[in-house]
């Protein structure tokens, strides 16, 4: 059987989207065009700044790159066809199209985890051990965690699209939401989804659980180390630490929302699925902008360079 077609005679979805009010429609086309466009111009910008710019070599660099990379290809998954379909009166996904975007979300969403996990390594490696700091996050290091981070995102996404392709079609095709949801496929499939929805909730909502903890923990510690510095290293290592968090925040606690628990979808998912796909992505490069001085210098003399 080919792996594109669906074990039953179902070969696309029905996708309700946010709403059914063609005013409203009209009105989120120009919001979420808007947020697509800038999330990505964004995230290359800093991505250019970074590649470009000698002073900001530092490892926490390297990763910020990567991460801009993950948000912008995230933003690209479900947003331009959320924002084409709120155009059209009936939205709908084939089976293919539908398990590919599944694929990128859960490899997306899983990589820019483990990447947020480094990330806050990072910042406790270089806030509680300085000294060692160079030595313990050298280059080789630092471009090994990056393929973990690639190879466990395609290691999750695989696992996700086995179990949805297991999954059997008996008629009822329609999806109350704007892009193609695992838990939302589980409730109009035939067959008994309970145990794989509670197998899902633990390879996803329990990841996702645990790495927050551990971050939290690693705030904690960090935090506790700061008494021992002066007045500037504390005020630039919350800078950055309050920039790496906030990112942190923004991300996994929608998602802890989202698959921690039985298979059951609720009308704020969907409210839910837009902050954290497509909201966190246009926040993240305004956070890492706003809050980050070298950052900022290096986008004025990128600029300034560019100009003459």
């Amino acid at each position: 059987m080919d792996v594109f077609m669906p074990p039953n005679n179902v070969t696309e979805f029905v996708l309700l989207g946010l709403t059914q009010n063609p005013h409203v429609q009209k009105m989120l086309f120009i919001v979420f065009l808007f947020i697509f466009l800038f999330t990505v111009l964004a995230n290359l910008l800093i991505i250019m700044t970074i590649s470009l710019s000698p002073t900001l070599s530092a490892p926490m660099y390297f990763f910020i790159t990567h991460l801009s990379f993950i948000d912008a290809s995230l933003s690209s998954v479900s947003t331009p066809k959320m924002t084409i379909d709120l155009l059209h009166q009936r939205s709908t996904i084939s089976w293919g199209a539908c398990l590919a975007q599944l694929f990128m979300e859960h490899f997306l969403g899983a990589s820019e985890v483990i990447v947020l996990t480094v990330m806050a390594y990072d910042r406790f490696v270089a806030i509680c051990k300085p000294l060692h700091y160079t030595t313990i996050m050298r280059q080789g290091i630092c471009q090994l965690l990056m393929v973990v981070a690639w190879i466990g995102g395609i290691l999750h996404a695989t696992v996700q699209i086995l179990f949805t392709m297991d999954l059997t079609f008996c008629g009822p095709n329609v999806i109350d939401h704007f892009m193609c949801d695992f838990f939302s496929l589980l409730e109009i499939a035939c067959s008994n989804t309970y145990r794989l929805g509670m197998v899902v909730a633990a390879n996803t909502g329990c990841m996702v659980l645990l790495i927050f903890f551990m971050l939290l923990i690693s705030y904690i510690v960090i935090l506790s180390s700061l008494k021992s510095h002066g007045s500037e290293g504390r005020r630039k290592a919350l800078s950055t630490c309050g920039s790496h968090f906030t990112v942190v925040v923004l991300f996994f606690v929608p998602c802890i929302f989202t698959y921690t628990r039985p298979v059951v979808t609720y009308p704020e998912d969907k409210l839910v699925t837009v902050f954290f796909a497509i909201l966190t992505p246009m926040l993240n490069p305004i956070i890492y902008t706003v809050r980050n001085t070298e950052v900022k210098n290096a986008m004025r003399s990128l600029l300034k360079r560019r100009v003459s």
